[in-house]
This record gives structure tokens, sequence and C-alpha cells, in this order.
């Protein structure tokens, strides 16, 4: 056994002398990428300081005629709020959020990860203001989206500036999360509007890390045990045959499936790309927290459909996969920054993990060009660009998201662990 380590070891200086030789590979594009997302983050910061928000996107209108051409509709058929065109004052400015919004956390960690990425002080000052800004979040009960807001925040900060008042309040986030689980269905519930009876959608996949972090933290397996029925039932009645999903699911009170169909992708039968990302990336969590190969298995299954159904030359989707192509389609950056992240890890998870590591890095590349990363001072302190909210909404088309940012710092932080690659030597 001590020969088979001694050949191994030797093996590897063989292949490090080698790799000497070779040329050094180029990674300016991510020091380029690090230094305009700290410039970013805090522009944003210092402008929004004082405010009590946080930045979400950008406000923009919308129009109805380009809204049915991409729904292949006659009508669109949803109504919502969101679709009220801004206040010419308000169009293209900042769209800032409350607390309470589902999207509250993602600045916060992205502020957390560039600080961890930079060792840039100034970055880790702003990330724990506008952490404990979410405070008020660890008595809040009406939503789902507890997990992106608390763990994303909170959970990041943990991990990178310690305190010991962190805990309480991810336990107590953890615990209203799974206050909404139930029983009978075997699921936690994700809206509280609508016309559904039980309401669960593929993005409370990513809810799930929170019941993680927070089963380990305690040694209490009642929030890893709730997360995995969660993700079983999810598996069970969210996926066709060819591994695509449906964006809602609702349960009758037995646990019967009401109907399935979508609320933010083309049409009930269509692939809604971001829910597409949230499948992948949960399902890889799953397999993370559990070691149990069903849940790899079934990450692997998504992300083959993902890199089958994805057919643009820079593999940033389209908002839907099944949306029609044509040179007014938006794409979304937010689910190509997600799909990344999830792939990375998922790459170190399998044999042949180089292919899925190969994927992602293209992601990364096309998302760190000018095509995608905002230049600084621009796109509103947002760092991304052409990333799509809801579009059969009229909500948030072809405009930056805080987390298509959030997702794109968390793949650039994996695949630097990954490679081995540190800031100070770019």
């Amino acid at each position: 056994m001590k020969r088979n380590y001694f050949i191994a070891a030797i093996a590897t200086l063989v292949m490090a002398s080698c790799g000497n030789t070779q040329q050094k590979e180029d990674y300016s594009w991510i020091k380029t990428s690090l230094n305009r997302s700290a410039s970013q983050l805090l522009l944003t910061a210092h402008e929004i300081d004082g405010t009590g928000k946080l930045p979400r996107s950008i406000h923009v209108g919308y129009d109805m005629d380009f809204l049915i051409r991409q729904l292949e509709r006659d009508t669109a058929t949803f109504v919502d709020s969101l679709r009220k065109k801004p206040a010419p004052e308000m169009d293209g400015k900042r769209r800032l959020c409350s607390v309470y919004d589902w999207t509250s956390g993602f600045y916060p960690g992205s502020l957390w990860y560039a600080y961890e990425l930079t060792g840039n002080k100034e970055l880790e000052t702003e990330a724990a203001k506008y952490t404990n800004l979410l405070n008020p979040v660890r008595y809040y009960k009406g939503t789902h989206d507890l997990g992106f807001m608390i763990n994303c925040s909170y959970g990041n900060a943990r991990r990178l500036a310690y305190a010991d008042t962190i805990d309480a309040v991810m336990v107590e986030t953890a615990d209203n999360l799974i206050g909404r689980f139930n029983d009978s269905i075997s699921c936690i519930r994700s809206w509280d509007f609508g016309t559904w009876n039980f309401p669960v959608i593929i993005d409370n996949m990513m809810n799930l890390d929170l019941l993680f972090t927070v089963s380990k933290m305690t040694g209490d397996a009642k929030y890893k045990e709730i997360a995995l029925k969660h993700a079983d039932k999810t598996m069970a009645n969210h996926f066709r045959p060819d591994y695509t999903c449906w964006h809602v699911v609702s349960y009758n009170n037995d646990g019967t499936v009401e109907r399935k169909q979508t609320h933010q992708g083309k049409n009930d039968d269509s692939s809604w790309a971001r829910g597409q990302a949230w499948a992948v990336y949960g399902y890889t969590s799953c397999y993370r927290e559990t070691g149990d190969k069903k849940y790899l298995d079934f990450a692997v299954n998504v992300a083959d459909m993902i890199m089958d159904r994805v057919k643009t030359e820079d593999a940033i989707p389209y908002w839907d996969y099944d949306a029609p192509v044509t040179e007014e389609t938006p794409r979304d950056a937010s689910a190509a920054a997600v799909t990344a992240s999830a792939l990375i890890e998922m790459s170190t998870m399998v044999e042949d993990g180089q292919k899925y590591f190969d994927y992602a890095e293209k992601i990364l590349k096309s998302l760190s060009s000018d095509a995608y990363l905002a230049k600084e001072g621009d796109n509103q302190g947002f760092i991304l660009m052409h990333s799509t909210g809801s579009l059969p909404n009229g909500s948030e088309i072809d405009v930056p998201l805080n987390y298509a940012d959030y997702y794109y710092l968390e793949a650039l932080q994996r695949y630097m662990k990954l490679k081995g690659i540190e800031y100070k030597n770019l």
C-alpha cells in the first residue's frame, strides 16, 4: 500500500513538473470580472445607503405585442400588477426592494462573495451592514423563499465573518420555513396567492440549503428530513420523462396532484430556462448533503438535458427553451449563472466531471465578456446584463437581476477554488 502511495506521489510531481513547462493559462478575464464586480457592488452600496432597501433590478416597461409574439398567443393570458409601466421619471432607474422581498438576500450575499474573492475590506463592511438589514426576516412566515433571503446573506456571513448572533437568526428562519411543510402532501408550500390549493414551484428546491445548513448547525435531523421529503415529492411529480420540469405543481390535500402549469414560462408544457437551472442546482445540493446517488443521478440527467437543449453559441439560454428564436428573444443570464454554479460543483462528484466543468467554464467566460458583464458605472450598479425575470407577466425583461449577480459570483468562487486561483496572484 505504501508503495502505491509513493508511486502516486511521484506521478503527481511529474505531472506538476510537466505543467510548469506549458504556457500559463490566461485568467485575466477573472481579474477583470472581479474588479468590475467589486466596483459595481460598492457603487450601489454608496448610492442606496440610508434607504433601508436593497437593489433588485431596473425599472422598465413592456410592449404587449412583443409579449404576445414571445408567448405565441393571440393574447397574453396573465394579468399582473407588475405589468404597469414605471413612471417616466423612474424608467431605466434602479429598482429597490424591501427586506421582505424574495430577492433581498442576494445583494448582501454578492457583497460577501466579492469580499471573499478579493479580500477588499470595504466589501466586508458593506456586506455586514446590508446583511443586518435583513434581521427582521427571522420573524417572517409569509414566504417559502426564506432560504434565498437568509442563507445567501446570513449564511455567507456565518461562513466568512462568524458572529454568535447569526445562528439564532438562521434557526428561527428555518423554523418558519418548515412551518410551511404539510405532512400529508410531503412538501413545503410555496405561494400564498393564486387559485392553487397547495402550490409548489421548482424554485423551492433552492430554499432547502437553509434547512441543510441549520440541520448541521443544530444537530437536529428534522430540518434535513423535511428538506429531503420535499425533494423526493418534487422529483416524483415535477419532471417529465425527458427531465424537463414544470414550474408549478399544485397538490390536493391528500397529496395527489391538482394541476401542473407555469407562471413564468412560455406555456404549461414549455421548459422555462431558470426553472431547469433551479432543478439541477437543487438536486446537486441534495447529493452533497446526503451522498445518496439517486440525487446525483437525477441531477446529471437534468444537466445532460440542459446541455442538449440550450442551442445558443455562448451557452446563455433564451428565457424559455421553447421560446421562438428571433432577434428580439431575450436571454436569461440568471439561468446561466445558476447552471454554471451547479455544474462546477457537480463536476467534482462524477467520473466524467470534466465535461460539466468545461460547459460551466464556457458559461462563465460568456458571462464575463462585454456582451454580459457591465462596464464600471453602467447598468445601475449591477454586474450582469440580459436576464429575464417573468416575461409572461411583463416583469424584468432583458434587465439585470440581483440573483444573476449572486450566482455568477458563487460560480466564480467555486471555479477559482477548484482551480486553485487566488485573486492576489492574478
